[in-house]
């Protein structure tokens, strides 16, 4: 790109597809789109019965519909996806500056996928120590959240089984198959609405997360945690 003389690097990823599965997004999703800018190949956001006005938020993306559920929703998003790479993105988690940049360096090796640092728009004391706690779980136990991205060759995810249409910790299930050795962190954040933890509070929120993941690598059935986890399994 040259502007008045002055040349500047090309930040258009037209290998990039993003996938972004949605529900009653409509007050987060577009400051989601807004940081994409027009640097991926094509953004598909997959709604899952949304009541609100997520469809009208998502109107510069390609809307599609899919059953409530984030790893079906996120499974369709990429079965119509045309791109090579694939960046799987919360509805409510912007991208900072910078980003485009760690995905094209990235994008230099497929046979890792790669995740963003967590980071919360909240100045609290609260919100610092759940991001030094995310960055130690990622350092320590290989094990990124959904809410941080996650960029991966089309290749690599078909040799590890895809997607798994999960209705709840699509996001552990997909990190656990793909194991520590095959993940990597990108120095850039990615930047979730903390209003789900101010509303339920920090410490409550984090204690039912963490017991939904025992309960997963114990074994339990997902659909039984995310009763759990909506607070439905007394229904």
């Amino acid at each position: 790109m040259r502007i008045e003389g002055l040349s500047l690097p090309d930040l258009s990823l037209p290998g990039l597809s993003v996938v972004i599965p949605a529900l009653n997004a409509a007050a987060s999703l577009p400051a989601t789109l807004a940081a994409l800018g027009e640097v991926p190949a094509e953004v598909v956001v997959v709604d899952g019965g949304s009541t609100d006005g997520t469809a009208e938020a998502a109107r510069s993306a390609r809307l599609l519909s899919a059953p409530r559920g984030r790893g079906g929703q996120l499974a369709a998003g990429i079965a119509a996806a045309r791109g090579p790479w694939l960046l799987l993105l919360h509805a409510d988690t912007r991208l900072a500056p910078g980003w485009a940049e760690a995905v094209r360096d990235a994008m230099r090796d497929p046979g890792r996928a790669h995740y963003f640092r967590f980071a919360l728009d909240d100045g609290s004391p609260a919100a610092r120590r759940l991001e030094r706690a995310v960055a130690w779980r990622c350092r320590a136990l290989g094990l990124p959240y959904g809410d941080q991205g996650l960029l991966i060759h089309r290749d690599l995810l078909d040799s590890i089984g895809g997607m798994r249409p999960l209705p709840l910790m699509e996001d552990v299930d997909l990190a656990r198959r793909l194991g520590r050795a095959r993940l990597a962190a990108m120095p850039v954040a990615a930047i979730t609405s903390a209003v789900r933890w101010q509303r339920d509070g920090y410490l409550w929120r984090s204690a039912r997360n963490i017991t939904c993941l025992t309960l997963f690598y114990l074994g339990l059935p997902p659909g039984i945690i995310a009763r759990i986890y909506s607070g439905r399994w007394r229904g």
